[in-house]
């Protein structure tokens, strides 16, 4: 900010004055001040701005157009400051002012919603919400280490409960999600009787969602040598995808638990039992802010995890 700038908060106040009053010597008396100085005052702005702000032919105090849109936007600054003045005292109190969080796009995101609902529905004493502003990223395998030990994230939920590739993380373990292999009534595979083999299975499109990583060594999961791939960025495109028979895959149970009870999905035997084991990470050094705390009593809960890793949307 320029400390130069005519446009200050004094400034905006004194404009405001002379407005509700309606007029100089009404503003000077409420202000304790002669009018001369606050005419001195308003000249000053007006000078730096190079515009009219009172229309010095009516008696009374008329603010010009111009100066009904300084006036207008000056309250919404000064709002602004207050709001920010309050945020900076209650981050000092030990609130993050940003809190990011990583979350696999296998989590539910209903409970993903249903937590930061429950994050801002907090009151202090003055039933005033956190101070802190929430950003949720959706990830995709190693992305979801990526945001947290590049520093995007504060937080990361559902990392690979198995990969410890950094020091100076804490974590813990979220759970497991168990992964079938199914497809659309419509598919070739859907025909076949008896348990798939890989080369039954490598005969026909999978569809894989994306690893989110840039920098990382991006991961892929349960792809054949040879075969197509059809790769989607998210879970809900790749559901959408076998859905229509776009491909085959592996495919959380309890999210496409609805598509296989009315029959849209098939469930075939590939021999194999397929658990995904996941773990919530954030970084050690430092201190924790109360934002990082709640988040963390709230993911010791094992109906809460068990949300996030079973939770079936509508």
């Amino acid at each position: 900010m320029n400390p130069d700038h005519p446009l200050t908060p004094d400034a905006i106040r004194l404009i405001a004055a002379i407005d509700e009053a309606g007029s100089f010597a009404a503003a000077a008396r409420a202000l304790g001040k002669v009018p001369s100085a606050l005419s001195y005052s308003v000249r000053q702005l007006e000078e730096a701005l190079d515009v009219l702000l009172f229309d010095r032919a009516s008696r009374n105090a008329v603010l010009t157009a111009a100066g009904r849109e300084l006036l207008q936007e000056g309250r919404r600054l000064l709002f602004e400051l207050d709001a920010v003045t309050s945020r900076v005292r209650r981050v000092a109190g030990g609130w993050e002012g940003q809190f990011a969080i990583a979350a696999n796009g296998l989590m539910c995101p209903r409970a993903l919603l249903d937590l930061i609902a429950a994050f801002y529905a907090q009151r202090d004493s003055e039933q005033r919400p956190p101070p802190t502003r929430v950003r949720l990223r959706q990830e995709v395998l190693a992305g979801t280490w990526e945001a947290l030990l590049s520093g995007g994230a504060d937080l990361a939920i559902g990392i690979d409960a198995d990969d410890r590739r950094a020091e100076g993380i804490q974590r813990e373990e979220l759970g497991s999600v168990r992964f079938v292999f199914a497809v659309a009534p419509h598919h070739p595979l859907a025909r076949v009787r008896g348990p798939l083999d890989p080369s039954q299975i490598r005969a026909h499109r999978a569809v894989a969602i994306a690893d989110s990583a840039s920098r990382l060594s991006p991961v892929s999961r349960n792809l054949l040598p040879g075969q197509d791939v059809l790769t989607v960025p998210s879970l809900d495109l790749k559901i959408a995808a076998q859905l229509r028979g776009l491909g085959c895959g592996f495919l959380p149970e309890s999210r496409v638990r609805r598509h296989i009870e009315s029959g849209e999905l098939v469930v075939k035997d590939t021999g194999e039992q397929r658990i995904a084991h996941f773990a919530i990470a954030w970084r050690s050094a430092g201190s924790r802010g109360r934002a990082l705390d709640w988040w963390l009593q709230q993911l010791a809960s094992p109906r809460t995890r068990l949300a996030l890793l079973e939770g079936a949307d509508a």
